[in-house]
């Protein structure tokens, strides 16, 4: 009897050990999504605080620790459940969450059901400097809801996500959850990687391998 090939499912770890908090990882999601001027798809996030670099505590007993933050992907994603426009759906291969611009009708109802607040709306026409489309992708006009995608036009040409290849201090880690000898599996497994507010049900497939220990300034 032949034997029935596992479906995958793509997914991310993120090192919290290792991210520097330099933002190279949102600048080239930036870059390569065409991401106007005022929007992000990825952020990085401090413990203290809204803004950069914003350190947790009191002086001089600060510590400094980031968090780098984008889409989900989420299994049970509630997005997709409240979507009247069916605009934004799971993929079969991958189970990666992306967006039909196209049937995008900007009720921002995903917006307001996501739990992670990763998700962005062009209130007016999309800026760029310099004046031009830059990306590997075409731009997403006004009125839409935007987010990561997980570099799906790169995932299809067998490339990982640019986060992930541009990263200085190789704090992403991605590939296929359901195969477990894949570098992602076993980072998960060995480091104990933890889901974003899991308390919501919502199984993401972006796992964080958390500190070993804090960074003090």
């Amino acid at each position: 009897m032949a034997m029935t090939k596992t479906r995958r499912k793509f997914g991310m770890a993120v090192d919290l050990e290792r991210c520097l908090g330099c933002w190279t990882c949102a600048v080239v999601c930036k870059e390569e999504n065409d991401v106007p001027m005022g929007l992000w798809w990825n952020r990085v996030l401090t413990e203290g605080g809204d803004g950069l670099d914003k350190p947790d505590g009191t002086y001089p007993h600060l510590d400094l620790d980031y968090l780098p933050l984008a889409c989900q992907h989420c299994e049970d994603a509630p997005c997709v459940k409240v979507c009247p426009a069916e605009a934004t759906y799971k993929r079969e291969d991958g189970g990666i969450v992306l967006v039909d611009y196209s049937k995008c009708i900007g009720c921002r109802y995903c917006m307001a059901a996501c739990p992670y607040s990763v998700r962005v709306f062009n209130w007016a026409e999309p800026q760029r400097i310099p004046d031009f489309s830059y990306g590997m992708v075409e731009g997403r006009p006004r009125g839409v809801v935007e987010k990561c995608t997980f570099c799906v036009h790169r995932l299809d040409q067998g490339l990982e996500p640019s986060c992930v290849v541009s990263c200085p201090a190789q704090a992403r880690i991605f590939g296929d959850l359901n195969d477990p000898d894949s570098p992602v599996s076993v980072a998960v497994r060995e480091r104990g990687g933890t889901q974003m507010l899991a308390d919501k049900g919502t199984h993401p497939q972006v796992y964080y391998l958390s500190k070993r220990r804090k960074r003090p300034l």
